[in-house]
């Protein structure tokens, strides 16, 4: 029974290992940018105040997002 070995070019395929990719550290801006939408969102079926409410949790919730992505 015949093998396949399997030949690499080392000049497309250099043996140095990857480096590692850097992953943001989690963060909980995207659910209170989500929450603020869903507000305001509901607070048009329901309530003016509910609308407000929700865009200021919005609003601050995406410019704390900014600002982290920013410090980063």
């Amino acid at each position: 029974m015949e093998e396949n070995n399997l030949i690499i070019d080392e000049k497309e395929y250099p043996g140095n290992p990857a480096d590692p990719e850097l992953l943001p550290h989690s963060t909980y801006w995207p659910v209170a940018l989500a929450f603020g939408l869903l507000l305001s969102l509901w607070g048009i079926i329901t309530s003016l105040i509910v609308t407000g409410v929700g865009a200021v949790c919005f609003a601050v919730a995406l410019a704390g997002w900014i600002t982290e992505l920013n410090h980063e």
